[in-house]
């Protein structure tokens, strides 16, 4: 809603017209600090965005599905509690979704999108869901921008037709996306094949040990059929020939009783080096250097089986990150936080109130609470009692005095402030110049055909960003476009 002022400005509002100064950072503690529930401007904006479509997905919205299982290599018992990750004789049986993000449930699997890389593991503490993408960064930095962000990709209001300038106005804007603009353009945006992605968190997480002692951590998919990408061309042709060549290459596979797997790798930071980067680590369009913070292998992902009922088990697939055990915990990372609200929050509108109920969503070890009612509830408690404390029932169901979170500490001015710590040319010009030649000429040769029919102001602008990452980045891009 935009409320219009003297002259030729507009000045955003909420819903209810109340004045909004900051639309680009979300209420934290301090400027790196938890973002607060109290920020009802975050929260009506993402409630909003998430009921923007009925009854499909808003962004993943097309997919395909797998059960399997994760078995553990080494015992991470040293950096968390988490029981899955302590016993290597334990297999954990886990259902996982891939899709694109931005395209609709008729899109096609090639186009140029990140892929969604979802894992739901079904573990003896309960459901713990890790959802990331098959590109290590993402766009923004902070969930506030997230319903924009979106809008900015997804086909334009008046025409309901995918405009660039709107793509490339949003980027134009948002310099943090430089890192992730020249990934999303390079080969790697193009696949045709789930089983040779890489899987990645994005943000970031944090482990917490028996000392309750906490470390930060990033999570890694490395597929063993290796990364296989394909070229614009390829991509646009399959569009026309097999638009579903991703699913139906991940299910013949399955159907063929032929698995498919992917080892879990993780990088660890201890909480005293967080401050001695030269990036903030909690920022979600950065990676951490691998000479720094050296790969560690953790376990085995092996995909075993295709889903019987499409509906039934990937789109009513649910996944959330604020599905947590104990042992992990979510940093501070603002688009990690608003993303604990948003995901949950969604299902409830997509799918019911009662969505955890659901077969694919329901994990394998009981669910005891005094929640009841509601659209299409399926399990029920039996008894007179359903509060707590009480004392006809024995005081039962009660509190766990095992489950002991040690507290971690936060404190600052309750703020909307940006990381001060942005650098957001750095990383996207080392990735530019890590690439081989070929590699090189394909990203140039990608975003040329993206951005030729583009306003030049626009152009210009992003060129100005590729410039900062890289001096040869910025002039090839724009030869290409034939701009003196």
């Amino acid at each position: 809603m935009k409320n219009k002022n003297s002259g030729n400005e507009t000045y955003l509002t909420t819903d209810l017209g109340e004045p909004i100064a900051n639309n680009q950072s979300s209420l934290t503690v301090g400027e790196r600090g938890p973002v607060l529930l109290q920020d009802v401007q975050l929260i009506e904006k993402l409630s909003s965005f998430d009921r923007e479509r009925i009854p499909e997905r808003v962004v993943h919205a097309k997919g395909a599905g797998a059960h399997g299982y994760f078995k553990l290599y080494n015992s991470m018992e040293r950096y968390t509690t988490a029981k899955f990750l302590n016993d290597e004789k334990k297999e954990t049986p886990v259902f996982v979704r891939f899709s694109t993000v931005i395209g609709s449930k008729g899109s096609a699997d090639t186009a140029r999108d990140p892929r969604g890389f979802a894992v739901k593991f079904y573990t003896d503490e309960g459901n713990y869901d890790l959802v990331g993408n098959h590109l290590p960064v993402f766009f923004i930095r902070d969930a506030m921008k997230f319903p924009d962000l979106i809008h900015a990709f997804k086909p334009s209001p008046d025409t309901n037709i995918p405009d660039p300038n709107r793509f490339w106005d949003f980027v134009s804007n948002t310099p943090e996306a430089t890192h992730m603009i020249t990934l999303l353009f390079s080969d790697k945006g193009t696949i045709k094949s789930f089983r040779t992605i890489e899987g990645f968190g994005v943000n970031t997480y944090v482990w917490v040990n028996k000392k309750g002692e906490r470390v930060l951590v990033k999570y890694h998919w490395k597929p063993m059929l290796g990364v296989k990408t394909i070229t614009r061309q390829e991509a646009q042709i399959l569009a026309g020939i097999d638009p579903d060549v991703a699913i139906r290459d991940l299910y013949d596979t399955l159907n063929k009783c032929e698995i498919v797997e992917y080892e879990l790798f993780v990088q660890i930071m201890k909480r005293d080096e967080e401050l001695c980067q030269s990036f903030d680590p909690l920022d979600a369009t950065k990676t951490w250097p691998e000479d720094k913070f050296p790969l560690m292998k953790v376990g085995k992902l092996t995909l075993t089986e295709a889903p019987k009922n499409f509906f039934q088990e990937v789109e009513q697939a649910a996944f959330c990150p604020a599905n947590l055990i104990p042992g992990i915990e979510a940093s501070n990372d603002k688009l990690l936080q608003g993303r604990l609200f948003s995901y949950s929050d969604t299902q409830h509108h997509r799918i019911g109130a009662n969505f955890k109920q659901l077969p694919i969503n329901r994990p394998k070890v009981p669910v005891v609470n005094n929640h009841q009612d509601g659209p299409m509830r399926y399990h029920s408690n039996s008894g007179n009692v359903n509060y707590e404390p009480n004392t006809l029932n024995n005081g039962n169901p009660r509190e766990n005095p095992s489950f002991d979170v040690k507290p971690d500490f936060a404190e600052g001015k309750i703020e909307r402030k940006k990381i001060s710590l942005t650098d957001d040319f750095t990383q996207a010009g080392e990735k530019y110049r890590a690439y081989s030649d070929e590699e090189r000429d394909h990203l140039i040769d990608n975003l040329v055909n993206d951005l030729w029919c583009v306003d030049k102001k626009i152009q210009l602008k992003v060129i100005e960003y590729f410039t900062k990452a890289d001096k040869e980045y910025g002039i090839r891009v724009k030869k290409g476009l034939n701009i003196r």
